[in-house]
């Protein structure tokens, strides 16, 4: 189950690296989600893993590394902690909605990870649930209902940038 409602999380960065994330949206995503084992955990979250004993078993991690990890996700708003057990009390971690705005950014790591490295086939198809259909990701103009290719993308300062 996913939540819908926003949560308030710790603000991210401070310092330097504070004002490079107020101007690049990746920084401060990296800043969150950037380190090998947040992505490893994030990804099993997604495919239903969600106590911490079955992703240490499932991520071969270190106990102190899965609770750091873990931990952070949930200080940012991205994982939710939800008892499952009163006594003792234990338990397991959900995706927030700022969590599962995340997929699209997974999908797309495991789409690069497939083309350059998957050299023996795709180890994982995602498929549609409801027809079995695998999916693609694209990038498509929302105005001209078109596809749009690396090359034809340009950026442009947003409303958020700070002056320089």
């Amino acid at each position: 189950m996913v939540d819908t409602e926003p949560r308030p999380s710790s603000d991210g960065p401070s310092g330097a690296a504070a004002a490079v994330a107020s101007s690049c949206s990746i920084a401060a995503t990296l800043d969150v989600v950037g380190d090998r084992w947040t992505v490893l955990i994030l990804r099993d979250v997604f495919r239903g893993v969600r106590r911490f004993a079955q992703l240490q078993a499932d991520l071969g991690i270190a106990r102190n590394l899965l609770a750091d990890r873990l931990s952070r996700l949930v200080d940012h708003g991205v994982l939710e902690r939800v008892p499952y057990q009163t006594r003792p009390l234990r338990c397991e971690y959900r995706l927030t909605a700022k969590g599962a705005d995340l997929s699209t950014a997974l999908i797309a790591l495991m789409g690069w990870g497939d083309r350059w490295y998957a050299h023996d086939g795709v180890p994982t198809i995602l498929v549609h649930e409801t027809c079995g259909t695998p999916l693609e990701q694209v990038v498509r103009c929302p105005h001209c209902d078109e596809t749009v290719n690396p090359g034809r993308i340009r950026s442009r300062p947003g409303p958020g940038r700070s002056p320089a």
